[in-house]
């Protein structure tokens, strides 16, 4: 029997997993944008807010799903996988109360403590702004000040490295946020792990490294994710397998100490002078770091969430020996002054053997339009990850007028530069 299965959201993670389950099953998706990649896959696409809870269960039963995918944080934290699992329809995705671990940095951190969750870097919780601007204004350390709630993956100032001391407390003073999470700055190379849970499980994906910073060579400000590359092993060049492996640990702590969990779990880890730390947990797939995952997943997708949905086993996952670099390209100005609203062309036949998947755009029926945030991503393979940076380099032609990206990501350069730093921080 063919399953119907719900995909919520509309970017570029969402694309990855509607194109991970099209062929296995019938898919409906909604969102508050149209996404023309998924619509292309789904049997019917939907214009509901990822917020609203009641009506993507009524849409749910209408079309008679029987599971259903959450892509964006804001569903969870809108507590969607609750009203669906309440409605009787399965949801892979954690209920509201479990997804704090991402939407409240407060809670993750003294999560972290209570449960003996290695790898939590040291903290002070504020609920005042005023406070927090104190304590960061009065530190003789370098930290990394965060708003407790989500900030869409740019709201983080690092100072000794984004921002001064006092730009930070700036920051700080003119927001709009009232709770704040100031840590120690950790020093090392990023990298994330994302893992399916359920039933008790975990099954860990290759480590896939982002790269946030808005311009070539790591200079700008925070972004939702300029484009990231995975090798053709679990690890990334820079990283050993005892890293690795400390890093699920860690994945594997949260479960422990949270078993009822079900979805995908991420951990963003600093691979420090001391080994792996915690950058932060996401609730779901990342994006850009689910276009490296999902095409080199050989396990079918849907195989693994039947399985989370009727309480069986995980499958053990397999993954082609395949390096994976994506690349996004976004509007001019992102993410500080995104220009929204401009009719793009996409060339997808200039793509070539590339992945192409569309993110933060709205398809009517004039045309595409960007939001103000990234436009679509190019995915290259290869058997090295140079191969596979040629790939999407040459595929970007598709974006078209009107977009920008960073060409380095995924270059031999930057990622030796990557491998340098670790052997530095580590004395060898």
């Amino acid at each position: 029997m063919t399953e119907t299965v719900l995909l919520i959201g509309g970017g570029g993670r969402e694309h990855a997993v509607a194109r991970a389950l099209a062929d296995d099953a019938e898919l409906y998706a909604c969102a508050s944008n149209r996404n023309p990649g998924i619509a292309r896959l789904a049997a019917e696409t939907a214009e509901i807010p990822e917020e609203s809870a009641d009506e993507i269960v009524d849409y749910a039963e209408r079309v008679g799903a029987d599971l259903a995918v959450i892509g964006p944080e804001s569903a969870l934290a809108a507590g969607v996988a609750d009203a669906l699992d309440d409605a009787g329809i399965y949801a892979f995705g954690p209920h509201a109360e479990q997804a704090r671990i991402e939407t409240d940095k407060q809670f993750q951190r003294e999560f972290m403590t209570s449960a003996s969750v290695p790898g939590c870097p040291g903290f002070e919780t504020f609920d005042d702004a005023d406070a927090a601007a104190d304590y960061v204004a009065a530190v003789d350390h370098d930290v990394a000040v965060k708003p407790a709630g989500l900030t869409g993956g740019k709201g983080v100032r690092v100072t000794g490295d984004q921002v001064t001391a006092a730009e930070a407390v700036d920051y700080v003073r003119q927001s709009d946020y009232d709770e704040w999470v100031v840590e120690e700055r950790l020093v090392g190379e990023e990298f994330t792990i994302q893992a399916f849970v359920a039933n008790g499980a975990l099954r860990a994906t290759p480590a896939v490294q982002d790269h946030k910073r808005a311009y070539e060579g790591d200079e700008g400000p925070n972004t939702g994710g300029m484009g990231s590359y995975s090798d053709t092993t679990r690890t990334l060049p820079f990283m050993t397998e005892k890293d690795y492996d400390r890093a699920v640990e860690i994945l594997r702590a949260v479960v422990d100490a949270m078993p009822d969990y079900e979805g995908v779990l991420y951990g963003q880890f600093m691979l420090t002078a001391d080994g792996p730390k915690v950058v932060e947990f996401n609730a779901r797939f990342g994006d850009p770091e689910a276009t490296n995952t999902l095409p080199t997943l050989e396990t079918p997708l849907l195989d693994v969430l039947t399985a989370a949905r009727d309480g069986d086993s995980l499958p053990e996952l397999s993954f082609a020996p395949t390096a994976t670099v994506c690349k996004y390209a976004v509007p001019e100005g992102y993410p500080t002054d995104p220009d929204g609203g401009s009719r793009i062309t996409v060339d997808e036949e200039s793509a070539g053997g590339a992945t192409l998947f569309y993110a933060s755009v709205d398809e009517r029926d004039n045309g595409i339009y960007t939001t103000t945030s990234r436009s679509l991503a190019v995915v290259g393979t290869g058997e090295t990850i140079a191969a596979a940076e040629a790939e999407a380099s040459n595929a970007l032609a598709a974006a078209g007028d009107g977009l920008r990206y960073r060409s380095d990501v995924g270059t031999a350069a930057l990622v030796q530069r990557r491998i340098d730093h670790v052997t530095e921080l580590r004395g060898e």
